[in-house]
């Protein structure tokens, strides 16, 4: 996986442990593109330290059935890495980062280091790394038709020559990535095991979200 001006091929390309931004809602994906406006102090100095090192952040949805401290939330089971590939600042004490996806990971356990911000241990999905395989077990033709009848039922409009000249890979995660869903949706399409799970669980949301009638809009999808 080439993300940035860096390569990650095996698991010893990776740090032991990463620092996590807990984000309900957030979704990363392998490939994808995860802007953030950055403005807490504890995830300012978590990016600082990030820029200084190995620049990867570690995205993570808290539980989806989290009922305790909303300051320090139980984490799920499975984020996704990002590393920081584009970085601005403000003026004003904000940062505005770009994330790419460099793989999933399952947290294996929380490590205190002194931070204000989270680190956690962590196992790889070491199959995120290793390209396109997958890629032809996609029904391409069906996810676009659902795409399809998503936008037309919702008044909107998407770049189709960009859509067509994307691979699998890239049409699937992005898809899911800007797909309006609920947490628990976004953590479904995380966890999918495999690019053709993670496509056949988009239609299937989306093909749910459309018979229960959503929405009305008159965004330009990008």
């Amino acid at each position: 996986m080439q993300v940035g001006n860096a390569r990650y091929l095996k698991r010893e390309d990776l740090p032991e442990s990463i620092p996590v931004f807990p984000l309900t809602g957030a979704l990363l994906l392998p490939g994808g593109q995860l802007p953030l406006n950055i403005f807490e102090p504890r995830y300012l100095a978590m990016f600082d330290a990030a820029l200084a090192g190995s620049r990867l952040i570690g995205m993570v949805q808290p539980a989806l059935n989290e009922t305790g401290d909303n300051a320090r939330p139980q984490l799920s089971a499975v984020g996704c890495i990002g590393r920081i590939t584009s970085f601005a600042e403000t003026g004003d004490g904000r940062y505005i980062v770009s994330l790419t996806g460099v793989c999933r990971f399952r947290v294996m356990e929380e490590v205190g280091e002194g931070h204000p911000y989270r680190t956690v241990r962590f196992m790889p999905f070491l199959t995120d790394l290793s390209g396109d395989e997958d890629e032809g077990a996609v029904d391409r033709h069906e996810l676009l038709r659902v795409f399809r009848a998503y936008l037309d039922a919702n008044k909107l409009e998407a770049d189709w020559e960009a859509v067509e000249r994307a691979g699998n890979r890239t049409l699937v995660n992005s898809l899911s990535m800007m797909s309006p869903f609920g947490p628990a949706e976004k953590q479904a399409l995380l966890e999918a095991p495999d690019l053709k799970t993670r496509a056949e669980t988009l239609i299937a949301i989306t093909e749910i979200v459309l018979a229960r009638g959503f929405g009305d809009s008159d965004t330009i999808l990008q």
